[in-house]
């Protein structure tokens, strides 16, 4: 983003910047209990309240970080949960059938740890104040 971009952007206040780090903090705790607990990091992800709370906050804050580079953090947490569901339900279906049983498991653990990697990257750019690619 250019510094005019940035200079002609909304300002943003300390209410959706902390929010935005609750988000991700959320997050973090629902992959931390997967990867200490005895589920993998995505279900615990998906299905732990910390992240179902964290993207339930998303979507009712999101009017709130309209034009800010916010924005571009609460898109990307969104798009995180959300693909990682997909992710999920194909696991699942591979998961179906004898043959696609080794798969479902690769897949699993993989999206385990994009997961851990947009979370590590997204919030890395909030303490920063860097937009995330949309």
């Amino acid at each position: 983003m250019s510094e005019f971009d940035r200079r002609m952007e909304r300002p943003v206040s300390a209410g959706p910047l902390h929010l935005s780090h609750l988000v991700y903090l959320l997050h973090g705790f629902s992959v931390l209990m997967g990867m200490l607990g005895p589920a993998f990091i995505i279900t615990t992800f998906l299905t732990g309240w910390p992240s179902i709370v964290a993207v339930i906050l998303n979507y009712a804050k999101r009017s709130d970080v309209r034009g800010t580079w916010l924005d571009s953090h609460f898109g990307w947490q969104i798009r995180t949960f959300w693909y990682t569901l997909l992710w999920l339900v194909i696991a699942a279906l591979l998961f179906a059938t004898i043959i696609g049983i080794g798969l479902a498991y690769i897949l699993i653990v993989g999206t385990g740890f994009w997961v851990a990697y947009r979370l590590i990257r997204g919030w890395l750019a909030l303490t920063e104040g860097r937009p995330m690619p949309m």
